[in-house]
């Protein structure tokens, strides 16, 4: 069964009691999963807080806790929801948590932000850019006001991870500045640390080498770059939809640059499983080598938070272009071919 992730919302600030309050969260779920464990989940460290066996359609928790948190739900192993826990009775049914403070602003953001959805949905083919930027104006500052309104709770946590992921480093340490209490979490840290990375592999910058003990041997990116040639190395998953469509980009860039400029492709499969990687290489038909099993080695080197990264190296190994894709892609590299 599939409990909707809740949509983060305004809400007042939250303090920690003198002793740790009460909640109780009821689950409704489908009578097939009658036996399973649930469990509830920190989202920012993953600890496991709580369990229950479903029964009868129901998984019932009971307990108490001193602050509001962040936490998913577990079927069987799968994700079944996100909400935040905090005193109260809680209710989880087909699409939000209700019934405490925080949860039930949850829904209330998410019907704003779907009644903004809407209406750019609804904006006439002919409207200016000027028009539709204003709806995407009135969406971000929602959230922004959002954010800036509840750092001292998850909410605001929750809000500042994927607005995080947008900002630049020096972007990212002044809004830490000035919410220090946000360094408490770890995703929040891991954040930095990955901006901190990035900001160390970004164009402009040396090749960071890592090695991969693959099926078929040890490899170093060091054993492709650097060594005289520029060379396009594409982090990448079998599972990743935007990564099988950035294959044709790849190819044209590999069929034109290639003869001509000696640019030469490396894949780099990330996050994945082996035989899906091999599958993929096949039906794809990828001509150029490929380091398998990486894991997360590259992605941890290079602070690269989603796929597909592309990443241009020079002879030398200095980074010239860094994350584009499709046509910007194709520009950035003709470019910078250019200038060898």
């Amino acid at each position: 069964m599939q409990i909707a992730s809740a949509v983060m919302m305004v809400a007042a600030s939250c303090t920690a009691s003198a002793a740790p309050a009460g909640y109780t969260v009821t689950v409704d779920v489908d009578s097939d999963d009658n036996g399973e464990t649930v469990y509830i989940v920190d989202y920012d460290n993953g600890e496991k807080l709580d369990s229950a066996v479903v029964v009868g359609g129901q998984a019932k928790f009971a307990g108490h806790l001193e602050n509001p948190a962040l936490v998913r739900l577990f079927i069987g192993g799968q994700r079944a929801g996100t909400f935040i826990l905090e005193p109260g009775d809680i209710r989880l049914g087909e699409k939000v948590a209700a019934g405490t403070p925080l949860n039930t602003k949850m829904d209330e953001l998410s019907a704003k932000l779907e009644k903004i959805e809407a209406e750019y949905a609804s904006l006439p083919a002919d409207a200016t850019d000027e028009t539709r930027q204003a709806v995407v104006d009135s969406y971000d500052g929602l959230l922004d006001d959002t954010m800036n309104a509840n750092m001292d709770n998850p909410i605001g946590y929750y809000l500042f991870l994927q607005k995080g992921m947008e900002l630049t480093l020096p972007e990212l340490e002044e809004t830490l500045a000035k919410y220090p209490n946000m360094a408490k979490y770890q995703r929040v840290q891991k954040m930095l640390a990955s901006a901190r990375t990035k900001d160390a592999t970004s164009e402009g910058k040396q090749f960071v080498d890592f090695t991969v003990e693959s099926p078929d041997g040890v490899h170093k990116l060091s054993d492709f770059v650097g060594k005289g040639k520029p060379v396009l190395v594409d982090f990448w998953a079998s599972w990743c939809g935007p990564c099988r469509r950035e294959m044709p980009t790849l190819k044209r860039i590999y069929s034109e640059f290639g003869p001509t400029k000696g640019l030469e492709v490396l894949g780099v499969a990330v996050w994945d499983e082996v035989p899906n990687t091999l599958k993929a290489i096949e039906e794809l038909q990828l001509p150029w080598p490929q380091i398998i099993d990486a894991k997360t080695i590259p992605t941890d080197a290079y602070g690269i938070e989603g796929i597909p990264c592309i990443i241009l190296f020079g002879p030398d190994g200095k980074i010239l272009v860094r994350g584009k894709q499709g046509e910007d892609l194709y520009k950035a590299v003709s470019a910078a071919l250019s200038d060898l």
